[in-house]
C-alpha cells in the first residue's frame, strides 16, 4: 500500500518545513473555469482518507474539503475563466492557475509538489512535478480536493446563472445531454470556444 506521506516525509527530513502540494480541476470540460488548489498541510493534524478527489464520492469529497480547511496550514485558491483558456490554451492556464493558488497561501512554501506540472517559469521555490501527484501525495490529494469542490461550485452558481443547460449536473463536461443542449440553446460565455466539440457550434 502506497503511503501518501511519503514525499512530505522525506522532504521534511531534507529539512523542508512548508510543503505545498498543488492540483488543478477542469482541463477536460468544455465549459467553465479551470480553479487551482495549493494546500499546506499540518504534520500534527493527520487527515485519513486523502486520495485523488476522482476517486471519491461527492460526499466524501465534501467532507475532507471541510476538514483540509480546518486542518491546514494554508490553502490558496485560484480560478482562471474560460475567456483566459481560449486565449493561452489549457495547459498554460492550468499552470498560471497553479501557480496563483501558491501566491494566494498565507505562508509562502519551501518546496512545491505538484501534479504533473512544471512551474520554474512562475517561481523560484524548489519543486518537484508528479506523474498521478494526487494518488502518491497528501499535499497534492488535498489540493485535487480543494480545486475540485470549488470548482464543482462554481458550475452549480453558473447553473443558476445559465439556466437549461444542466451545468450543476455534468458541471462543464462534453455529455452527451451537454452537446444537445448547446445544439438546441446555443452556446453561453463560460462555454470554451478553442475545444473542438465547442468550434462546430460558432
Amino acid at each position: 500500500m502506497i503511503d501518501i506521506y511519503k514525499y512530505e516525509k522525506e522532504l521534511k527530513l531534507k529539512g523542508y518545513k512548508l510543503i505545498c502540494g498543488t492540483d488543478e480541476a477542469g482541463r477536460g470540460p468544455i465549459a467553465g473555469p479551470v480553479v487551482a488548489a495549493a494546500v499546506i498541510l499540518d504534520e500534527h493534524k493527520k487527515i485519513d482518507g486523502l486520495n485523488d478527489s476522482k476517486k471519491l464520492t461527492a460526499t466524501k469529497r465534501d467532507k475532507l474539503y471541510a476538514e483540509i480547511n480546518e486542518k491546514a496550514l494554508a490553502v490558496g485558491i485560484s480560478v482562471v475563466e474560460a475567456e483566459e483558456i481560449d486565449e493561452i490554451n489549457i495547459l498554460e492556464a492550468s499552470r498560471k492557475a497553479m501557480a496563483l493558488a501558491i501566491e494566494n497561501l498565507k505562508v509562502k512554501p519551501d518546496y512545491i509538489l505538484s501534479d504533473y506540472m512544471d512551474l520554474s517559469i512562475y517561481t523560484e521555490i524548489p519543486f518537484l512535478s508528479l506523474t498521478n501527484g494526487d494518488n502518491l501525495s497528501a499535499s497534492i490529494a488535498a489540493a485535487s480536493i480543494i480545486a475540485k469542490v470549488k470548482r464543482d461550485y462554481l458550475m452549480v452558481e453558473y447553473s443558476k446563472k445559465y439556466e437549461g443547460y444542466g451545468f450543476e449536473e455534468h458541471k462543464g463536461y462534453p455529455t452527451k445531454k451537454h452537446l444537445k443542449l448547446i445544439e438546441e440553446k446555443g452556446l453561453t460565455p463560460i462555454h470554451r470556444k478553442s475545444y473542438k466539440p465547442v468550434k462546430k457550434y460558432l
